[in-house]
């Protein structure tokens, strides 16, 4: 996926869930003041492996189940991480949110600026996105721009195993609270499925990926493409399709929504004139609005034509699977908007 990921076959290739497992272990046996809270996290290793292995290591004492109780464990951490320990915390669905928001944003996202720097809440809120597998409205949300809207929390967005061990790594070291969300149709897990590209090679020594700095996973000069997770693989997929048609698209991965790499995305778009942004989460009020405004605000003069976005429509997510395919984001859609693009009409300054 990324330059870094690159490596031959015969190297060590691993699942985005092995890879956050893999993080959160080398982290706890380097610092005592880690541990794990959620549901099923223990002997379960979480619903989507991201815990897998590690109660064998460090027992219950660190790797805590916890009861359905969202607004518990998320106050809980709050107050741990306050006193001095370092959290990462499960909330098995991003979705359920709404249970536990008080505890997440009106305390983990504020404290820190409340008490003037003195108080650290090192959380990481580790959380599974994305839909496709018909579950229904209430599992299925991405829910992006909701968490990146809401200063206090830097938000890591992963799309293959190699940032995902790196992006943790650094979540977990922050002294900042963060939410790390994960699509589920990346994790490789076998009874959801998965997406190829997101198994790649990942070292077996500990690395940390900075946050704010977005990969261009592959280089292109006619029009520029940009998502996180699931939405890079649809638009390197989108960019294979416009390849044969002539077309050279530039795809960039943003890895973290914030802090946000607004450079790397103008610098591309300043060199293609042309912008797609893809995002599963709504299409409103979002990131794809946010990216275009970056794009528009800065100089608007470096685009060719209209920028288009192919995100999630404003609906609640369906349980039927035709028609939640028919609302995803796709290569095909991402290719449609590229001749939609076409089609507009070229901007002319004075």
């Amino acid at each position: 996926m990324t330059a870094q990921a690159a490596a031959p076959a015969n190297e060590r290739r691993l699942t985005i869930a092995r890879a956050m497992a893999e993080s959160i272990a080398q982290e706890m046996r380097t610092d005592p003041s880690v541990f794990v809270m959620g549901e099923d996290i223990g002997q379960l290793g979480g619903v989507f492996g991201n815990t897998r292995g590690l109660i064998e290591e460090f027992g219950s004492e660190r790797i805590r189940d916890t009861p359905i109780s969202e607004t518990a464990f998320m106050g809980a951490a709050v107050g741990a991480a306050s006193d001095g320990m370092r959290l990462v915390v499960e909330l098995m669905f991003v979705d359920f949110f709404g249970v536990c928001f008080d505890a997440i944003y009106n305390s983990m996202a504020k404290n820190v600026y409340f008490s003037g720097g003195n108080v650290k809440v090192p959380v990481v809120l580790m959380t599974s996105t994305g839909g496709g597998y018909s579950d229904g409205g209430q599992h299925s949300q991405c829910l992006y721009g909701t968490f990146a809207h809401l200063p206090g929390m830097k938000v890591v967005v992963p799309s293959n195993a190699y940032d995902a061990k790196g992006l943790m790594t650094s979540s977990i070291r922050d002294d900042s609270p963060v939410i790390y969300m994960f699509h589920k149709g990346l994790q490789g897990m076998g009874w959801l499925g998965t997406e190829p590209g997101a198994t790649v090679h990942v070292p077996e020594e500990a690395y940390a990926i900075p946050f704010g700095k977005a990969a261009v996973v592959r280089k292109g000069t006619d029009v520029t493409i940009v998502s996180v997770g699931m939405g890079v693989h649809q638009g390197l997929k989108a960019a294979e399709k416009l390849a044969a048609e002539g077309v050279q698209a530039e795809v960039i991965d943003l890895r973290t929504l914030v802090p946000l790499d607004r450079d790397t995305v103008f610098d591309s778009v300043a060199k293609t004139g042309r912008l797609i942004v893809i995002d599963e989460d709504y299409k409103s009020y979002g990131l794809s609005g946010e990216i275009i405004a970056t794009i528009a605000e800065r100089d608007i003069s470096v685009l060719k034509a209209s920028p288009q976005r192919v995100a999630y429509p404003d609906i609640p997510i369906p349980f039927a699977r035709s028609m939640e395919q028919y609302a995803l984001p796709n290569a095909d859609k991402i290719v449609s908007a590229f001749r939609n693009m076409k089609r507009t009409r070229t901007w002319r300054w004075l």
